[in-house]
């Protein structure tokens, strides 16, 4: 049986996703999927919530922040180089 991509076509399957990070809140794993995204490394969010009938289960569970192995490197290298405590500039460059 082949593995059909999870959210639509030209993904990886998801076996091949590696967690990046692990997160408490919704919010906070968006913010990391879009600084990925928008330095193009394809990133993704999973969580185990009940299909949102129970999002306090992220307080549990975590929500995990994706990637490909072969984009880990990069990810960790980009994610480390932010400020600790500091939002990462998202204003609109001029």
């Amino acid at each position: 049986m082949a593995l059909r991509p999870l959210g639509g076509v030209g993904r990886r399957p998801v076996p091949e996703w590696v967690v990046l990070r692990t997160c408490n809140y919704q919010h906070e794993a968006d913010i990391i999927k879009s600084v990925l995204e928008g330095s193009g490394i394809e990133a993704m969010t999973t969580s185990d919530d009940c299909g949102a009938l129970d999002p306090a289960l992220g307080l549990v569970r975590g929500i995990n922040v994706l990637v490909a192995p072969d984009q880990v490197e990069r990810a960790e290298s980009l994610l480390c180089t932010l400020p600790e405590g500091e939002p990462p500039d998202t204003s609109p460059s001029e």
